[in-house]
């Protein structure tokens, strides 16, 4: 179990970073984030109304990897079947291999009734998808693009990247498209003259695996820090950030693999002999690519290489949720619109009562929400550097002045990360902003 200190480390002068205030928060067992009841009641209330749609997007994520595979109209995509909303969450239920969330392991009652119902009342599941009264699954997927574009990270450790180019992927893959157009001789025929095209989907499936198993544990991991939050056990921001950092330890080795079920048959793509984790092959990667990275959303930056509006190197990208400018303008890239709006559905009422008493009330509701799941993914980059400490590095009460001081060179390189002038990198990032509670 992490221990979060009672003070900070007094063995080090004061830092001499911009962010100071920051490193010795972090230093002391914090997030970047301050400290505040209402800070705590935000980044809470937020990761409860994140973690039920993030229900939906798992489960639906593993049926497109699994059921829909390489379908050429993949129109029902989004329509889960019932086998998948009975799908049992390895980490919640009485049959978890381990117990996470004391809920129940099948899909959350919220989205559920959600699902049923909607905005608009009960009507056929079709009617609810073109009038888009549903989970936004579009923004899920863009988070799985970011993943699969900014492939490569965190490599060597990070080893399920370099297996999809790998022999064996190739022969797992070329196997299980074989399967699945078996009927269709046309398609069939494109394989053969084409056949980089369907190893490239194969690939993006692969990722649509890797994404859904990632959030399949940090939905109960949310819904029982709300729980906890509920019952008066977490009290301040370290220890919901802790909660997240313990989690992420005691369900690191979780396996990420990619299974194809073709006509009762299961085709292994990605083997779980292989060995990939939680940690190294999805978690660390998705807070890349997508907390980090991103790409910019069309009509935002110019694409143009001479404008020289969008980073020459894919390291360099910034368009993350930690950078992102919250306007409603309806995109799953930036700012995540589509996830606020799905967000607004399950806003617990003690956080929609404080958003009626400021800027606009409800008439500017999306930009609320997505300032406090702005506030929310500092306090989990938080979880995450923390973590990396940890295991890279020393413990924060660590006696050895030479390894406080590499805790805080490791810190300050982080911080590093916002404070960058190329591109107006500095600008863009929001660290300054989430100190205090004027940003709305």
């Amino acid at each position: 179990m992490v221990q979060t200190p009672n003070k900070p480390a007094t063995k080090l002068p004061p830092s001499k970073h911009q962010f100071a205030e920051v490193i010795h928060r972090l230093e002391a067992g914090g997030a970047m984030i301050p400290d505040t009841p209402e800070n705590l009641m935000q980044i809470i209330a937020i990761w409860k109304a994140y973690a039920v749609p993030m229900d939906f997007y798992w489960r639906d994520l593993l049926y497109i990897a699994e059921r829909v595979f390489l379908h050429p109209l993949p129109f029902f995509k989004y329509f889960l079947p019932q086998e998948y909303l009975d799908l049992q969450n390895h980490y919640a239920g009485d049959g978890a291999d381990l117990r996470i969330w004391r809920g129940t392991g099948s899909v959350h009652p919220e989205l559920l009734e959600f699902m049923q119902k909607g905005e608009t009342g009960k009507m056929p599941r079709l009617f609810h998808h073109l009038w888009h009264d549903r989970i936004n699954m579009e923004f899920a997927e863009e988070c799985m693009r970011s993943m699969l574009w900014h492939r490569g990270l965190y490599v060597p450790t990070n080893q399920f990247d370099p297996y999809l180019d790998s022999d064996e992927y190739k022969a797992n893959a070329d196997r299980a498209i074989k399967a699945y157009f078996k009927k269709n001789p046309f398609m069939l025929g494109l394989h053969k003259a084409f056949p980089e095209m369907f190893l490239e989907q194969c690939r993006q499936m692969s990722y649509y695996s890797n994404l859904g198993l990632f959030w399949e544990v940090m939905a109960p991991v949310f819904f029982e820090v709300s729980d906890l939050y509920d019952e008066g056990k977490i009290t301040t921001v370290p220890q919901a950030m802790d909660f997240l950092v313990n989690g992420i330890f005691a369900i690191a080795g979780r396996p990420i693999y990619h299974h194809v079920q073709i006509d009762g048959e299961t085709y292994e793509i990605i083997p779980k002999s292989k060995g990939f984790t939680w940690l190294y092959e999805a978690a660390l990667p998705y807070v890349e690519a997508v907390f980090y990275r991103t790409s910019p959303f069309r009509g935002t930056k110019s694409y143009n290489a001479q404008a020289k509006e969008v980073p020459d190197d894919q390291k360099d990208f910034h368009y993350g949720v930690l950078y992102a400018d919250k306007f409603p303008v309806g995109t799953a890239g930036i700012p995540p619109t589509l996830l606020a709006q799905d967000m607004l559905h399950f806003l617990p009422p003690y956080l929609m009562d404080f958003y009626k008493q400021r800027c606009r009330g409800e008439d500017d509701i999306l930009n609320q929400i997505g300032v406090t799941f702005q506030r929310s993914m500092y306090c989990v980059t938080s979880a995450v550097i923390q973590a990396l400490r940890t295991a890279l590095l020393y413990p924060l009460d660590d006696p050895n002045p030479k390894h406080l001081k590499a805790n805080r060179a490791f810190f300050e390189s982080q911080i590093d990360r916002f404070c960058r002038p190329e591109y107006g990198m500095k600008y863009a990032a929001k660290l300054k902003n989430i100190q205090t509670s004027d940003y709305r």
